[in-house]
């Protein structure tokens, strides 16, 4: 089989939702079938570094102005309004250039499958129509909003930024026919099912995890758990990741507990500031970035990873700590509800800003007191990703999906 990926970005370094494509060629390919990738040559020189790389199987579409004038813009202004202006302008022109390229492109190679697995948004249009091939999108995860005890806490004019954009998006999707004619759509959820556009056929419409973890990656040696209670948050450092109210929840827990924070990002100092001003600063850490090989033997140390995020779609780093046999306490909002079970971890219902806090601090208690439980619980975690989560067991159902949208079933 011939599969076509097109994508904005398929790269590693960028992290996020880049790697999906980046992981999608791999396994693609580990299972036999041909795969090109066509790409922003943005990320032509990682690949060229990289072990993906082979002589003829990546095409780029090089920089536009209108690109660089909307990433230079950007920079000069709020988050929310660039992430959901400025960012998403550019993934719109990037597609639309792609779109052309791809339609040439498949007809050279007569790709059997084309394959668009990101931007994972379910609001974004898709240029790929009147393709020489059946195409799939996704998987897609989003349709996300902040629950409603933090909305005015963290939204910062986020909401009405969206219900604009969703507007814009409407209308985009009613002239730009991507999603509505594609062969199959795949969603994380039903959270995002009802986020795509009017007039996708039900029957189209397939639920996939977007996201997957590599086992030859995240798979540890041999590793004791901490002798102290450890807790480990890996992430950027953005207000909505709540990293905040984390440092509040384990100031309420023992003594001997450590908290190591491993990331980066805009929020880094005014979170430094909070744990120098926790009655437990000699016990929170902040690494900083770290590379995956120091991450993974953080959280195969770790008594549980904690994801306090309060807008989270995805959550890839719960299926990275699983991978390590460490269990997760995360919000039951989002990503992580699709994720973790009872046996796996902790999910902190969002229902209030002290409510919230205290359940992540009984969920840390608990570990505390019961140093078995995370010993339980990550063999249970790391089972689940063996069995649902491996980029290896998500590509053999992306075959099985496209033998499908050949067959027209």
């Amino acid at each position: 089989m011939r599969v076509l990926l097109v994508a904005p970005n398929i790269s590693m370094r960028m992290g996020g939702e880049a790697v999906i494509p980046y992981h999608c060629m791999r396994e693609l390919r580990a299972l036999g079938l041909d795969v090109k990738a066509l790409t922003h040559a943005r990320v032509r020189d990682e690949l060229r570094a990289s072990p993906l790389w082979r002589d003829g199987d990546f095409h780029f579409v090089e920089d536009a102005p209108l690109e660089r004038f909307l990433y230079e813009t950007g920079k000069r202004v709020p988050g929310a309004v660039r992430e959901i202006i400025f960012e998403t302008g550019i993934n719109v022109v990037t597609l639309a250039r792609l779109a052309s390229r791809a339609r040439e492109l498949a007809r050279e190679m007569r790709a059997d499958i084309i394959h668009q697995p990101t931007p994972v948004s379910p609001r974004l249009p898709s240029f790929l129509t009147n393709m020489p091939a059946p195409v799939v999108i996704g998987p897609l995860n989003g349709n996300m909003v902040y629950p409603d005890a933090f909305r005015r806490e963290f939204s910062r004019g986020f909401d009405a930024l969206n219900a604009v954009a969703r507007g814009v998006s409407d209308a985009a999707n009613f002239f730009i026919a991507g999603k509505r004619r594609a062969a199959r759509i795949l969603v994380a959820n039903e959270r995002t099912r009802t986020g795509l556009p009017a007039g996708v056929p039900l029957n189209r419409i397939e639920v996939v995890v977007e996201n997957g973890v590599d086992l030859s990656v995240w798979t540890p040696p041999q590793t004791a758990r901490a002798v102290a209670p450890t807790f480990a948050f890996v992430g950027r450092l953005v207000g909505w990741k709540g990293v905040d109210l984390l440092i509040e929840a384990f100031g309420k827990i023992k003594e001997d507990a450590r908290l190591l924070i491993v990331g980066d990002g805009e929020e880094r100092a005014r979170l430094e500031a909070l744990a120098k001003a926790s009655n437990k600063a000699a016990s929170i850490e902040f690494l900083g970035f770290r590379p995956a090989a120091e991450i993974r033997d953080i959280l195969a140390s770790a008594s549980a990873l904690v994801l306090p995020s309060l807008r989270e779609c995805g959550g890839a780093v719960i299926l990275e700590a699983f991978a390590c046999g460490a269990p997760a306490i995360a919000t039951d909002w989002g990503g992580p509800q699709d994720y973790i079970t009872r046996d796996t971890g902790f999910l902190i219902a969002p229902a209030s800003r002290a409510g919230y806090v205290g359940g992540l601090a009984d969920a840390m208690r608990r570990f505390c007191d019961d140093p078995a439980l995370s010993e339980r619980m990550g063999r249970a975690a790391r089972a689940r990703v063996e069995e649902r989560f491996s980029w290896r067991a998500k590509a053999k159902s992306l075959v099985e999906i496209y033998a499908r949208a050949l067959a027209g079933d």
